[in-house]
């Protein structure tokens, strides 16, 4: 009866996989007015254990408010000020940048064709100088609206942290949620902070080291290249070449080719030690993702969510594990966004289906909450 009345597991599985495309599509189709919700909802929780603290030590609710968001303000008020600053003297510099880019333009193009690959004329024209400075301009003047976009999300900061201290009551008797579904609302809260606050350290490490190493090499606007350095360094797999591309191709225009390949190498040399060697050993047994999962969440996140999902893939992905690991339907799916499994053989999990019965399960949980009962 309950057989033919319910949904075979392949028809529970195309339906799963039909509510996931509408979810993405309505994410996508939503992203101008939920990726500045998301980032501001992740930099709450990152200041939530700081006002934490603060109440905890008998601060008053308006004063221990008032001195998180100064600090959030105050440092994205020095970041603006600081990124503004390089970027117009950047923009002043362009024109002296795209003259020597004009004379590296020939000079490549006579090397072609005096090793007989090209002609003179082919490599100016392709290249183009006047339009990669016109693509620059336009680039450096869209990043005004971008600071624009960050002084409303600090607002929307403000406001959930207003709500922060009556929302987990809130979530309870709206939900009517159990002491197992609030643990785990804990535990993508701890999982999002932890990951958060050693990302921003080792992100701070890699821009100061940078700093220093592009100011000693007597670069143009170090400090520009290092805040760029730094929001790149949350974006996994391809942050790391990213930040290295624009100082290098700016010490191949300013200075000299060997410079060039000075500032690649430290900058290759500092990602490794940090994001290879130290990172991990911090974040001790890891985040919990298949590196597969964090590529495709990069991909998947950025095309819903645009800039912000890039930068958001990793800590979005894991608060979506711990989702999907809530419901015996869904938890399949997280274990294979997960680590290698190690430690279990491959035998359970083959004879597993992915949209697992709902009798069988609810039987077998059944059992499993009587064999202790038996036991004592």
């Amino acid at each position: 009866m309950t057989n033919s009345a319910g949904f075979t597991p392949p028809a529970r599985a195309l339906l799963v996989g039909a509510a996931l495309v509408i979810l993405v599509i309505g994410v996508q189709l939503a992203s101008p007015v939920l990726a500045p919700i998301l980032l501001a909802v992740f930099i709450a929780v990152v200041a939530t254990p700081p006002l934490r603290w603060l109440r905890q030590h008998g601060w008053p609710k308006w004063l221990a408010l008032f001195v998180v968001v100064f600090v959030l303000l105050d440092l994205g008020s020095i970041l603006v000020l600081i990124a503004s600053g390089a970027i117009e003297g950047f923009r002043d510099n362009l024109p002296s940048y795209q003259e020597r880019l004009v004379l590296l333009s020939q000079e490549l193009g006579e090397w072609l064709e005096a090793v007989g690959l090209a002609s003179a004329e082919s490599v100016p024209s392709a290249l183009d100088p006047a339009a990669t400075i016109a693509a620059l301009r336009r680039f450096l003047s869209s990043l005004g609206g971008l600071f624009a976009q960050g002084a409303l999300v600090l607002l929307a900061v403000v406001f959930i942290l207003l709500e922060a201290p009556s929302l987990p009551a809130k979530l309870k008797v709206a939900f009517n949620l159990d002491t197992g579904a609030k643990r785990r609302i804990q535990q993508v809260f701890d999982a999002i902070n932890r990951y958060m606050l050693i990302k921003s350290l080792t992100s701070l490490a890699t821009a100061v080291l940078l700093y220093l190493w592009l100011r000693i090499l007597g670069l143009d606007f170090a400090v520009l290249w290092a805040i760029l350095a730094f929001a790149l360094n949350f974006v996994p797999f391809v942050g790391s070449v990213l930040m290295t591309i624009p100082p290098t191709l700016l010490a191949l225009v300013q200075i000299d080719l060997g410079t060039a390949l000075l500032v690649a190498l430290g900058s290759m040399t500092v990602n490794t030690v940090i994001g290879s060697i130290l990172e991990p050993r911090i974040m001790g047994r890891g985040l919990g993702i298949s590196t597969l999962a964090v590529f495709i969440s990069l991909l998947l996140w950025g095309w819903m969510l645009g800039s912000v999902g890039v930068f958001l893939s990793v800590p979005l992905t894991m608060a979506l594990m711990v989702a999907l690991d809530s419901s015996p339907y869904t938890r399949p799916l997280a274990v294979l966004l997960g680590p290698e499994l190690k430690d279990v053989p491959t035998e359970e999990w083959d004879a597993r289906p992915l949209i697992p019965e709902p009798a069988p399960l609810t039987t077998a949980e059944g059992q499993a909450k009587k064999e202790p009962a038996s036991g004592s």
